[in-house]
């Protein structure tokens, strides 16, 4: 059996007296230490998804397993990174993680707590932004102290939902770099789980690749391996023949699902800043995907 198992989730909320469906009969299954990106288009249902995995929210329907045991909430042994940083404005960057560690780590004294949190500031570079607080950081500063305070309680499971979006593309390879160093020097395997719209960034990082086919309801397409040697580079996968196999494959699954939809989804397949190509987004006004 898998780390995480999914079978046949279901998911719909309430709208306009009815129901709008946003999840149907999606299966997945996660290896210990595996990192799997879910991609797919904006409002394709993959926060849904992921709040489900994680244990923030429940199905309608089906079940979710992690180490064989039904999840019935969040687990103690997992960590979250979120696109808005999610940090208490009014503590420093030091605090703000040491209190994630105080959580976890109930052992530990609170001298313990904050060295530990200073230990993991250091390794993603904010040795020197210990006392700021996040209204002094920049934005790739506080997504630093985001991912700190996930690693800094020593996960098994780490879920990240569009942890890079809001970033400038530059400082956006920088912390996918930082994620991929850390991920690989805890000394265990920690499973991850991210949902992205960059195709380019699930190359990047992740073991596999599974496609969210939009909906509604949505559900999920056949998983493709990555199966390239750790330690990519953005300008290697640019290069790489393997790379550009998966690319292909990944962008003509979303781009066929795309296609199948009524022309009001107003889904397209874009190329932003030009450096990362392959973002999969939503357009506010209906196209043609011819």
């Amino acid at each position: 059996m898998a780390y995480i198992e999914v079978a046949g989730i279901t998911k719909s909320f309430p709208a306009g007296g009815g129901v709008r469906p946003v999840l149907r009969d999606v299966s997945l299954s996660v290896e210990l230490g595996e990192f799997v990106a879910i991609v797919g288009a904006m409002g394709s249902g993959k926060s849904t998804l992921l709040s489900i995995l994680a244990g923030l929210s429940s199905a309608d329907s089906g079940t979710v397993s992690v180490d064989g045991e039904p999840l019935t909430g969040v687990r103690d042994n997992a960590a979250f990174v979120f696109q808005n940083y999610s940090l208490l404005p009014w503590f420093t960057a030091l605090e703000n993680v040491r209190l994630a560690v105080e959580a976890s780590c109930r052992t530990l004294t609170r001298e313990e707590q904050k060295a530990r949190a200073k230990r993991v500031l250091e390794q993603v570079g904010l040795g020197n932004a210990l006392h700021r607080r996040p209204r002094q950081l920049s934005g790739g500063m506080r997504q630093r102290v985001a991912i700190a305070r996930a690693f800094a309680t020593d996960p098994d499971l780490l879920f990240m939902d569009e942890p890079f979006g809001a970033l400038d593309a530059l400082t956006r390879e920088t912390l996918q770099s930082e994620l991929m160093r850390l991920c690989s020097s805890v000394g265990k395997p920690v499973t991850t789980i991210m949902i992205t719209n960059s195709v380019e960034e699930a190359l990047l990082l992740s073991d596999r690749i599974v496609p969210i086919l939009p909906g509604p309801p949505a559900t999920l397409g056949v998983p493709i391996h990555v199966d390239l040697p750790r330690g990519r580079t953005v300008a290697q996968l640019v290069r790489d023949e393997q790379a550009s196999h998966v690319r292909a494959h990944v962008v003509a699954t979303l781009t066929a699902a795309l296609g199948s939809r009524r022309p009001r989804a107003g889904v397209v397949l874009t190329e932003k800043e030009n450096t990362k190509p392959g973002v999969v987004s939503e357009d506010p006004h209906p196209v043609s995907l011819s």
